[in-house]
């Protein structure tokens, strides 16, 4: 049991910075925005956005420490990509969750029709 927890508590310690790096809304439209472009430079995802093209960066910097995205150069331009792994590391933990969540509304189900 003992080594479970250990287990449970490394992969919530993984998840965190995740989570974190998503939590904010301007870094969330980048996620979308990358998600529905592809590949963009900080001048693709500057266009149309409410911040500068300096807070892009820093927010890119964020995602890329939270390993949600990566940047490979093109020339000049600095392309930003989606890290699917991460993304699909975050996918599993909210359908854990959410299966957690169903178990627990069954059992309180059971528990009042009983």
């Amino acid at each position: 049991m003992f080594r479970t927890r250990s287990t449970a508590e490394l992969q919530v310690a993984k998840a965190a910075p995740l989570f974190a790096a998503l939590g904010d809304p301007t870094r969330l439209r980048v996620v979308a925005r990358l998600c529905a472009d592809g590949p963009l430079s900080i001048t693709h995802l500057s266009k149309g956005a409410k911040v500068t093209r300096q807070a892009i960066t820093k927010h890119l910097r964020t995602l890329s420490d939270a390993g949600l995205v990566r940047d490979r150069w093109n020339g000049r331009e600095r392309i930003w990509e989606l890290e699917s792994k991460r993304l699909e590391m975050a996918h599993n933990w909210l359908n854990q969750i959410s299966e957690q969540w169903d178990a627990a509304i069954d059992r309180l189900k059971a528990f009042v029709e009983d």
